[in-house]
């Protein structure tokens, strides 16, 4: 007798990497330098910092969730960019019967922050923090959100400049 159910594999998540170009000096003209930054949020099961990310809902696109979850988790709203990557990683809270080993896969997107909220859905259990890229380098909780940042954001942010 065969069966139709098939066994899960692991999660699929996404997040993205809100980012921005901040002037380096008071006055913000147009000859001043800009200043790249990420936002990343605090973890709230742990030390280090996060991007924004989730999962998503059935009558949403995974691009769609990314948009949603900044706005949840950061408070922030902007233009979704493009897709940098997946990335493969543990998580305790997904291990289960069928992940036994808790792999999941998040979508990794760039969202260009256009606005930033004085108040949203997340906000009593999770703090912004505008980082450079080095910043948030040495901040990222996972190596594997370093590996993100660095060899997909990085990457994908100069070939856009």
């Amino acid at each position: 007798m065969s069966s139709d159910l098939v066994a899960r594999t692991g999660r699929l998540q996404q997040r993205c990497i809100p980012f921005r170009y901040r002037s380096s000096d008071e006055e913000d003209d147009e000859n001043s330098e800009k200043v790249l930054e990420v936002l990343m949020i605090n973890s709230t099961s742990g030390p280090g910092l996060l991007f924004p990310k989730g999962g998503w809902e059935n009558d949403e696109t995974v691009e769609e969730a990314a948009v949603r979850e900044a706005i949840e988790e950061a408070g922030v709203r902007g233009e979704l960019m493009d897709f940098i990557g997946y990335y493969h990683f543990k998580s305790k809270t997904h291990q289960d019967e069928f992940c036994p080993e808790g792999l999941c896969k998040a979508a990794m997107f760039a969202l260009c922050v256009k606005e930033e909220f004085d108040s949203w859905p997340e906000q009593s259990t999770r703090t912004r923090n505008w980082l450079t890229i080095q910043e948030a380098v040495q901040s990222c909780r996972h190596a594997w959100m370093k590996e993100a940042l660095e060899d997909g954001f990085c990457k994908w942010i100069s070939r856009k400049e």
